[in-house]
Protein backbone atom coordinates (compact mmCIF):
# COMPACT_ATOMS: atom_id res chain seq x y z
CA UNK A 1 0.00 0.00 0.00
CA UNK A 2 2.74 2.67 0.19
CA UNK A 3 4.78 1.68 -2.46
CA UNK A 4 1.59 2.14 -4.30
CA UNK A 5 0.68 5.41 -2.82
CA UNK A 6 4.48 6.59 -3.55
CA UNK A 7 4.33 5.54 -6.82
CA UNK A 8 0.96 7.59 -7.34
CA UNK A 9 2.15 10.60 -6.24
CA UNK A 10 5.09 10.75 -8.19
CA UNK A 11 2.76 10.42 -10.83
CA UNK A 12 0.97 13.46 -10.07
CA UNK A 13 4.37 15.35 -9.58
CA UNK A 14 5.58 14.28 -12.94
CA UNK A 15 2.51 15.64 -14.79
CA UNK A 16 2.30 18.82 -13.07
CA UNK A 17 5.80 19.12 -14.05
CA UNK A 18 5.41 17.94 -17.54
CA UNK A 19 2.68 20.06 -18.30
CA UNK A 20 4.58 22.94 -16.77
CA UNK A 21 7.15 22.00 -19.34
CA UNK A 22 5.29 22.17 -22.35
CA UNK A 23 3.20 24.98 -21.40
CA UNK A 24 6.20 26.67 -21.41
CA UNK A 25 7.69 25.76 -24.14
CA UNK A 26 4.15 26.43 -26.24
CA UNK A 27 4.54 29.96 -24.58
CA UNK A 28 8.22 30.50 -26.14
CA UNK A 29 7.64 28.97 -29.52
CA UNK A 30 7.54 31.39 -32.08
CA UNK A 31 4.06 32.37 -33.62
CA UNK A 32 1.29 34.75 -31.90
CA UNK A 33 -2.30 33.43 -30.86
CA UNK A 34 -3.60 37.15 -30.73
CA UNK A 35 -1.92 37.81 -34.06
CA UNK A 36 -3.41 34.89 -35.57
CA UNK A 37 -7.06 35.54 -34.01
CA UNK A 38 -7.19 39.49 -35.38
CA UNK A 39 -6.07 38.07 -39.21
CA UNK A 40 -3.43 39.95 -41.40
CA UNK A 41 -5.25 43.46 -41.83
CA UNK A 42 -5.47 43.77 -37.72
CA UNK A 43 -3.72 47.15 -36.40
CA UNK A 44 -1.30 46.08 -33.35
CA UNK A 45 -3.43 48.00 -30.97
CA UNK A 46 -6.30 45.44 -32.08
CA UNK A 47 -4.03 42.56 -31.36
CA UNK A 48 -2.50 43.68 -28.26
CA UNK A 49 -6.46 44.11 -26.81
CA UNK A 50 -7.15 40.50 -27.60
CA UNK A 51 -3.72 39.59 -25.86
CA UNK A 52 -5.62 41.34 -22.99
CA UNK A 53 -8.59 39.43 -23.27
CA UNK A 54 -7.35 36.18 -23.50
CA UNK A 55 -4.54 36.56 -20.39
CA UNK A 56 -1.94 36.31 -22.75
CA UNK A 57 0.20 39.27 -21.27
CA UNK A 58 0.52 38.10 -17.95
CA UNK A 59 3.06 36.46 -16.21
CA UNK A 60 4.00 32.53 -17.19
CA UNK A 61 3.26 30.88 -14.05
CA UNK A 62 -0.27 33.16 -13.23
CA UNK A 63 -1.58 31.86 -16.69
CA UNK A 64 -0.36 28.44 -15.97
CA UNK A 65 -1.71 28.43 -12.29
CA UNK A 66 -5.12 29.79 -14.11
CA UNK A 67 -5.20 27.16 -16.97
CA UNK A 68 -4.29 23.87 -14.96
CA UNK A 69 -6.97 25.00 -12.63
CA UNK A 70 -9.27 24.99 -15.01
CA UNK A 71 -8.29 22.21 -16.84
CA UNK A 72 -8.84 20.27 -13.40
CA UNK A 73 -12.44 20.99 -13.14
CA UNK A 74 -12.80 20.00 -17.34
CA UNK A 75 -12.22 23.71 -18.63
CA UNK A 76 -9.48 23.58 -21.07
CA UNK A 77 -10.47 27.09 -22.46
CA UNK A 78 -11.78 27.87 -26.09
CA UNK A 79 -10.36 26.36 -29.92
CA UNK A 80 -9.06 29.08 -31.89
CA UNK A 81 -9.70 27.39 -34.85
CA UNK A 82 -13.19 26.06 -34.48
CA UNK A 83 -14.67 28.65 -32.06
CA UNK A 84 -15.89 25.83 -29.37
CA UNK A 85 -14.76 24.57 -26.19
CA UNK A 86 -11.80 22.50 -26.35
CA UNK A 87 -13.46 19.87 -24.09
CA UNK A 88 -16.70 19.31 -26.65
CA UNK A 89 -14.24 19.19 -29.71
CA UNK A 90 -11.66 16.76 -28.16
CA UNK A 91 -14.50 14.36 -26.58
CA UNK A 92 -15.62 12.31 -29.57
CA UNK A 93 -12.09 12.60 -30.90
CA UNK A 94 -10.72 10.93 -27.76
CA UNK A 95 -13.09 7.79 -27.75
CA UNK A 96 -12.05 6.85 -31.59
CA UNK A 97 -8.13 7.41 -30.37
CA UNK A 98 -8.74 5.30 -27.59
CA UNK A 99 -10.38 2.47 -29.49
CA UNK A 100 -7.44 2.41 -32.08
CA UNK A 101 -4.87 2.34 -29.28
CA UNK A 102 -6.60 -0.51 -27.36
CA UNK A 103 -6.94 -2.46 -30.38
CA UNK A 104 -3.25 -2.43 -31.46
CA UNK A 105 -2.53 -3.09 -27.95
CA UNK A 106 -4.69 -6.37 -27.96
CA UNK A 107 -2.71 -7.22 -31.05
CA UNK A 108 0.33 -6.39 -30.02
CA UNK A 109 -0.67 -9.13 -26.81
CA UNK A 110 -1.58 -11.71 -28.60
CA UNK A 111 0.64 -12.12 -31.77
CA UNK A 112 4.18 -10.08 -29.91
CA UNK A 113 3.54 -12.44 -26.75
CA UNK A 114 2.51 -15.81 -28.91
CA UNK A 115 5.72 -15.00 -31.51
CA UNK A 116 8.17 -14.88 -28.78
CA UNK A 117 6.49 -17.75 -26.75
CA UNK A 118 6.56 -19.99 -30.43
CA UNK A 119 10.36 -20.75 -30.16
CA UNK A 120 9.64 -22.82 -26.77
CA UNK A 121 7.06 -24.60 -28.06
CA UNK A 122 7.83 -25.32 -31.20
CA UNK A 123 11.91 -24.99 -31.58
CA UNK A 124 12.71 -24.75 -35.89
CA UNK A 125 10.53 -21.84 -35.77
CA UNK A 126 13.54 -19.95 -33.80
CA UNK A 127 15.22 -18.17 -36.87
CA UNK A 128 11.51 -17.57 -38.21
CA UNK A 129 10.57 -15.50 -35.38
CA UNK A 130 13.97 -13.62 -35.37
CA UNK A 131 13.08 -12.57 -39.38
CA UNK A 132 9.71 -11.30 -38.57
CA UNK A 133 10.78 -9.05 -35.63
CA UNK A 134 13.55 -7.77 -37.36
CA UNK A 135 11.80 -6.45 -40.38
CA UNK A 136 8.68 -5.46 -38.22
CA UNK A 137 11.07 -3.19 -36.41
CA UNK A 138 12.82 -2.21 -39.34
CA UNK A 139 9.60 -0.61 -40.75
CA UNK A 140 8.95 2.63 -39.58
CA UNK A 141 5.09 3.29 -38.78
CA UNK A 142 4.14 5.69 -42.26
CA UNK A 143 5.58 3.28 -44.05
CA UNK A 144 3.56 0.33 -42.71
CA UNK A 145 0.53 1.93 -42.97
CA UNK A 146 1.10 3.19 -46.97
CA UNK A 147 1.83 -0.58 -47.72
CA UNK A 148 -1.56 -1.25 -46.27
CA UNK A 149 -3.48 0.85 -47.78
CA UNK A 150 -2.00 0.21 -51.00
CA UNK A 151 -2.26 -3.70 -51.04
CA UNK A 152 -5.80 -4.20 -48.71
CA UNK A 153 -7.27 -1.57 -49.25
CA UNK A 154 -6.57 -0.33 -52.58
CA UNK A 155 -5.54 -3.14 -54.45
CA UNK A 156 -7.44 -6.15 -52.64
CA UNK A 157 -10.58 -3.79 -51.41
CA UNK A 158 -10.53 -5.52 -48.37
CA UNK A 159 -10.54 -2.25 -46.35
CA UNK A 160 -11.43 1.17 -46.66
CA UNK A 161 -8.71 3.36 -47.64
CA UNK A 162 -9.70 6.39 -44.77
CA UNK A 163 -11.17 5.42 -41.48
CA UNK A 164 -14.21 7.05 -39.59
CA UNK A 165 -15.38 7.55 -36.33
CA UNK A 166 -19.16 7.03 -37.02
CA UNK A 167 -20.84 4.49 -36.82
CA UNK A 168 -21.29 1.55 -33.98
CA UNK A 169 -18.80 -0.42 -32.47
CA UNK A 170 -18.25 -2.73 -34.75
CA UNK A 171 -18.16 -0.39 -38.09
CA UNK A 172 -15.47 1.34 -36.53
CA UNK A 173 -13.86 -1.02 -35.40
CA UNK A 174 -13.61 -2.53 -39.07
CA UNK A 175 -12.69 1.15 -40.57
CA UNK A 176 -9.71 0.96 -37.55
CA UNK A 177 -7.95 -2.77 -38.70
CA UNK A 178 -5.63 -1.50 -40.76
CA UNK A 179 -4.76 1.64 -38.86
CA UNK A 180 -4.36 -0.64 -35.66
CA UNK A 181 -2.43 -3.24 -37.52
CA UNK A 182 0.07 -0.34 -38.88
CA UNK A 183 0.32 1.25 -35.30
CA UNK A 184 0.90 -2.23 -33.55
CA UNK A 185 3.49 -4.16 -35.82
CA UNK A 186 6.77 -2.54 -34.71
CA UNK A 187 5.75 -2.61 -31.53
CA UNK A 188 4.57 -6.68 -32.01
CA UNK A 189 8.27 -7.26 -33.35
CA UNK A 190 10.09 -5.58 -30.07
CA UNK A 191 7.68 -7.45 -27.72
CA UNK A 192 8.32 -10.58 -29.61
CA UNK A 193 11.92 -10.02 -29.09
CA UNK A 194 11.77 -9.25 -25.53
CA UNK A 195 9.45 -12.62 -24.93
CA UNK A 196 11.39 -14.74 -26.26
CA UNK A 197 14.79 -13.07 -24.42
CA UNK A 198 13.41 -13.25 -21.13
CA UNK A 199 11.79 -16.80 -21.64
CA UNK A 200 15.19 -18.67 -22.90
CA UNK A 201 16.43 -17.01 -19.78
CA UNK A 202 14.08 -18.06 -17.71
CA UNK A 203 14.67 -21.54 -19.30
CA UNK A 204 18.36 -22.19 -18.67
CA UNK A 205 17.91 -21.27 -14.97
CA UNK A 206 19.19 -23.48 -12.59
CA UNK A 207 15.44 -23.50 -10.93
CA UNK A 208 13.94 -25.30 -14.17
CA UNK A 209 16.79 -27.82 -14.99
CA UNK A 210 15.99 -28.89 -10.95
CA UNK A 211 12.43 -29.10 -11.84
CA UNK A 212 12.85 -30.94 -14.69
CA UNK A 213 15.45 -33.40 -12.53
CA UNK A 214 12.71 -34.33 -9.93
CA UNK A 215 10.87 -35.42 -12.79
CA UNK A 216 8.05 -32.55 -12.88
CA UNK A 217 6.10 -32.85 -16.29
CA UNK A 218 8.05 -30.14 -19.15
CA UNK A 219 4.29 -28.63 -19.33
CA UNK A 220 4.05 -27.74 -15.79
CA UNK A 221 7.58 -26.49 -15.56
CA UNK A 222 6.96 -24.13 -18.54
CA UNK A 223 3.64 -23.10 -16.93
CA UNK A 224 4.40 -22.45 -13.32
CA UNK A 225 8.04 -21.38 -13.46
CA UNK A 226 9.26 -20.34 -16.62
CA UNK A 227 6.05 -18.44 -17.78
CA UNK A 228 5.78 -17.00 -13.95
CA UNK A 229 9.10 -15.59 -14.31
CA UNK A 230 9.62 -14.44 -17.88
CA UNK A 231 6.44 -12.55 -17.64
CA UNK A 232 8.04 -9.73 -15.22
CA UNK A 233 9.76 -8.14 -18.13
CA UNK A 234 7.07 -8.52 -20.02
CA UNK A 235 4.76 -6.86 -18.17
CA UNK A 236 6.85 -3.70 -18.15
CA UNK A 237 7.16 -3.87 -21.70
CA UNK A 238 3.64 -3.53 -21.95
CA UNK A 239 3.51 -0.43 -20.06
CA UNK A 240 6.18 1.26 -22.32
CA UNK A 241 4.38 0.12 -25.19
CA UNK A 242 0.68 1.75 -24.29
CA UNK A 243 2.56 4.51 -23.57
CA UNK A 244 4.52 4.14 -27.11
CA UNK A 245 1.17 3.44 -29.07
CA UNK A 246 -0.60 6.70 -27.82
CA UNK A 247 2.38 8.99 -29.03
CA UNK A 248 2.76 6.82 -32.74
CA UNK A 249 -1.34 7.29 -33.15
CA UNK A 250 -0.60 10.67 -34.02
CA UNK A 251 1.28 9.56 -37.70
CA UNK A 252 -1.68 6.43 -38.07
CA UNK A 253 -4.59 9.04 -37.67
CA UNK A 254 -2.80 11.55 -40.23
CA UNK A 255 -2.22 8.56 -42.40
CA UNK A 256 -5.54 7.28 -42.73
CA UNK A 257 -7.52 10.46 -42.15
CA UNK A 258 -9.03 9.67 -38.71
CA UNK A 259 -10.38 11.92 -36.69
CA UNK A 260 -8.80 11.75 -33.16
CA UNK A 261 -6.68 13.68 -30.93
CA UNK A 262 -3.43 13.10 -33.29
CA UNK A 263 -4.85 14.44 -36.47
CA UNK A 264 -6.23 17.24 -34.21
CA UNK A 265 -3.13 17.63 -32.94
CA UNK A 266 -1.44 18.11 -35.94
CA UNK A 267 -4.12 21.15 -37.26
CA UNK A 268 -3.68 22.35 -34.44
CA UNK A 269 -0.10 23.20 -34.13
CA UNK A 270 -0.42 24.25 -38.06
CA UNK A 271 -3.04 26.96 -36.79
CA UNK A 272 -1.38 27.51 -33.65
CA UNK A 273 -4.48 26.56 -31.33
CA UNK A 274 -3.32 27.05 -28.23
CA UNK A 275 -5.62 25.70 -26.08
CA UNK A 276 -6.04 22.63 -28.29
CA UNK A 277 -2.88 21.84 -28.06
CA UNK A 278 -2.05 22.52 -24.35
CA UNK A 279 -4.92 19.92 -23.71
CA UNK A 280 -3.91 17.49 -26.34
CA UNK A 281 -0.61 17.17 -25.00
CA UNK A 282 -1.74 17.12 -21.25
CA UNK A 283 -4.28 13.72 -22.26
CA UNK A 284 -0.83 12.50 -24.05
CA UNK A 285 1.73 13.52 -20.75
CA UNK A 286 -1.58 11.71 -18.64
CA UNK A 287 -1.83 8.73 -20.49
CA UNK A 288 2.06 8.12 -20.49
CA UNK A 289 2.23 8.32 -16.90
CA UNK A 290 -0.47 6.78 -16.19
CA UNK A 291 0.51 3.69 -18.30
CA UNK A 292 4.20 3.62 -16.87
CA UNK A 293 2.90 4.10 -13.32
CA UNK A 294 0.44 1.09 -13.83
CA UNK A 295 3.37 -0.69 -15.49
CA UNK A 296 5.63 -0.54 -12.39
CA UNK A 297 2.96 -1.36 -9.94
CA UNK A 298 2.38 -4.98 -11.81
CA UNK A 299 6.16 -5.12 -11.96
CA UNK A 300 6.42 -4.96 -8.26
CA UNK A 301 3.40 -7.00 -7.77
CA UNK A 302 5.09 -9.44 -10.00
CA UNK A 303 8.15 -9.30 -7.79
CA UNK A 304 8.07 -8.67 -4.14
CA UNK A 305 11.51 -8.29 -4.22
CA UNK A 306 10.80 -4.51 -6.00
CA UNK A 307 8.38 -3.53 -3.96
CA UNK A 308 10.66 -4.11 -0.57
CA UNK A 309 13.28 -2.63 -2.26
CA UNK A 310 11.72 0.57 -3.61
CA UNK A 311 9.92 1.01 -0.01
CA UNK A 312 12.29 0.91 1.60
Amino acid sequence: MKYALRALGGAMVTIVIASLIVFALLSLAPGDPAAALAGNRATPESIEAIREQLGLNRPLLVRYVAWLGGAIHGDFGQSLQFRQSVGSLLAPRLGTTLILVLFAFLLILIFGVGLGLLPSLFRPSGWFVVVVAGIGIAVPTFVAALVLIQVFALNLGWFPVLATSEGDLRDRVWHLTLPAIALALSWTAYVAQITRASVREQERGEHVETALSRGVPPRTVFRKHVLRNASVPIVTIAGLTMAGLIAGSIVVETAFGIGGIGSLLVKSVSAKDYDVVLAISLILVVAFVIATTLSDLAHAALDPRVRARRSS
